[in-house]
């Protein structure tokens, strides 16, 4: 199903960026726009005089090749390819650790209200979930920002640093990283300061849905018949729920999970529009408002191709987790 829902992305892309308004080579940011023989010489090169079908396999060619174009107003001249390059670790980096926490406590969450339904802790982890998955990140942003930034003046309002501090040497491209490994540590703390609140706020939103997954698939598995042998035949409570029940209700968290990883991409603009961090999310946010066609479709194809390369990992965990599921 990934081939056509793939296929189907490309279809819509490609006929939106040919129906909008305008010729990309006149927009604002282009320094050279109104010159007839760049003009033509551009159309020709990108093959946008040929036939609608014959741009479409031109189109869908230049894509997995990674001939995106070049930038026509961000960063005139530049290959599409180098700026997005830039652009993916910020956002890769804030979603990591956002899914890392989410999982880790979200999990543990969800089992916990599972094991003491309808007692106090299960009512203080659904009212915590109920409050997560009711509230946009923008809205939860822009809240931390008033009041623990401005008001309380216990974290910055926005940005990845310090004025006074130079980014790191890019040696993998994470700044937490390549911080430690450069040993600058000062620089370290800085941006852990500067990270926290867009982390924090991005992990409660991820949170709530995977405890309350994990809770309902929890309860679900917990009533099976193999949990109440397992318990008939003596194990310790501790195991029944680590061996026998959690394994199994992890699958549909292992789907939460996974689609909340695909959607930090297309999620990141309204995080990063808050907390004004450039990476992803702004970087299509300035195509958008620049009109940079070429930008714009690669971004596109980026998001669906991670929505279905995780898609796809997805299912195979599923097997990996429960030995009863078989391809």
């Amino acid at each position: 199903m990934v081939i056509p829902v793939v296929f189907g992305v490309f279809i819509i892309t490609f006929i939106l960026s040919r129906i909008m308004p305008g010729n990309p080579f006149l927009e604002p940011g282009i320094m050279i726009k109104g010159d007839p023989d760049f003009i033509r010489r551009q159309l020709e090169f990108y093959g946008l005089e040929e036939p609608i079908y014959i741009q479409f396999f031109i189109y869908t060619e230049n894509m997995f090749k990674g001939d995106w174009g070049v930038s026509l107003a961000i960063a005139e001249g530049i290959p599409v390819w180098y700026i997005i390059r830039a652009k993916i670790p910020i956002t890769l980096e804030i979603g990591l650790y956002s899914i890392l926490l989410s999982s880790l406590i979200g999990v543990r969450a969800g089992v916990t209200s599972a094991i003491h339904k309808n007692k106090p802790r299960d009512a203080i982890v659904r009212t915590l979930a109920i409050f997560g998955s009711s509230i946009p990140v923008f809205m939860l942003g822009i809240l931390s920002q008033h009041y623990l930034a401005l008001k309380l003046r216990l974290f910055p309002v926005a940005g990845f640093k310090s004025i006074i501090f130079k980014d790191p040497i890019q040696i993998t491209s994470f700044r937490l990283i390549d911080c430690l490994i450069t040993g600058e540590f000062l620089l370290f703390i800085d941006t852990v300061w500067h990270l926290f609140l867009p982390v924090v706020c991005l992990t409660l939103v991820q949170l709530a849905d995977v405890t309350r997954i994990t809770r309902s698939s929890m309860l679900e598995v917990l009533e099976m018949d193999y949990v109440r042998s397992a318990r008939a035949k003596g194990c310790k409570e501790k195991d029944v729920i680590k061996k026998h029940a959690l394994r199994n209700a992890l699958i549909p968290t292992v789907t939460v999970i996974g689609v909340r990883f695909a959607s930090i991409f297309g999620g990141a603009i309204l995080l990063e529009t808050t907390f004004n961090l450039k990476g992803f999310g702004m970087l299509f946010v300035e195509a958008i408002m620049g009109r940079d066609y070429f930008v714009i479709n690669a971004l596109v194809f980026i998001i669906s191709m991670v929505f279905a390369t995780i898609v796809v990992v997805v299912d195979i965990l599923y097997a990996v987790i429960d030995p009863r599921i078989r391809y």
